[in-house]
C-alpha cells in the first residue's frame, strides 16, 4: 500500500471514530493530511462518519484541487495552517458542542480563553488562541487564523469551532479531546470557586514534557 492509499484509509477512519464519539455531527468538520506534495481533505457537505477513501480530495503543493470530491469550503483553514506550520502533518476542525460553547463566550481581552484545570490540557493544547468572529468563507478569516497559528498549533474560531494542527491525525484527535473535556470541566465547575494550575505548574509542564 502506498503512503497516500495509506493517508487515504487512516483519515477515512479517523473521521468515523469523531463521528461516533459525538463530536462532529451532520456534514460538519473536515481532516486534512499532509502528503509529500500535497494534501488530502475531506470533501464538502460530507459527513464524516461516512467517508469514502476514493473520494477524498487531493489537493496539490499549491493548494488547487487535483482530484478526488470538491473539498471541503473550509479547506483554506486547513493551507493556511500548514504555511506557517511546517511540523503539521494533519489538521482537525470540528464543530464539538463544548468547544463552540466556549467560542460563544464573552471572553476578555487578554483573559485565557480556558483555565488550565489539568495538565493534560496544558501538555496536549497548550495556549489556546480565540479568533475574531468571521462569516464562514470570509478570506479575512484565512489571514487572522494564520496569523494566530503561527505560534498556536490550537485555536478557537468564535461562535464557530477549533481547528487544530498535528504531527499526526492521532495527536490533532487528542488535542481536540482533551479541549473538548476541558470545555466540559469548565462548565461543570462554572459557579465553583476552581484552582487552576498557576504559572509555575504550567512552566514546570513545559520544562518536563517538551518534546
Amino acid at each position: 500500500m502506498t503512503r497516500e492509499n495509506e493517508a487515504r484509509e487512516v483519515l477515512c477512519r479517523m473521521g468515523d471514530l469523531l463521528y461516533r464519539r459525538g463530536l462532529v455531527h451532520g456534514s460538519s468538520g473536515n481532516l486534512s493530511v499532509r502528503l509529500d506534495d500535497g494534501w488530502l481533505v475531506t470533501p464538502t457537505n460530507s459527513s464524516l462518519g461516512l467517508l469514502d477513501p476514493a473520494r477524498l480530495a487531493r489537493l496539490d503543493a499549491s493548494g488547487r484541487h487535483v482530484g478526488g470530491d470538491p473539498p471541503s469550503k473550509e479547506a483554506f483553514l486547513h493551507t493556511c495552517v500548514y504555511d506557517v506550520r511546517p511540523d503539521a502533518g494533519a489538521i482537525v476542525h470540528t464543530h464539538s458542542t463544548h468547544s463552540v460553547a466556549v467560542s460563544c463566550l464573552d471572553h476578555k481581552p487578554g483573559a485565557p480563553v480556558l483555565p488550565p484545570l489539568t495538565a493534560y490540557y496544558v501538555m496536549r493544547v497548550g495556549d489556546l488562541a480565540l479568533v475574531p468572529y468571521y462569516r464562514p468563507g470570509d478570506e479575512r478569516l484565512a489571514l487572522a487564523v494564520k496569523e494566530m497559528a503561527v505560534k498556536h498549533a490550537a485555536v478557537l474560531l468564535a461562535n464557530h469551532g477549533p481547528v487544530i494542527a498535528g504531527r499526526s491525525l492521532n495527536d490533532a484527535l487528542y488535542a481536540l479531546e482533551e479541549l473538548e473535556e476541558t470545555a466540559k470541566l469548565h462548565f461543570l465547575l462554572h459557579g465553583h470557586q476552581t484552582r487552576p494550575l498557576t504559572p509555575e505548574q504550567v512552566a514546570e509542564l513545559g520544562v518536563v514534557f517538551k518534546s
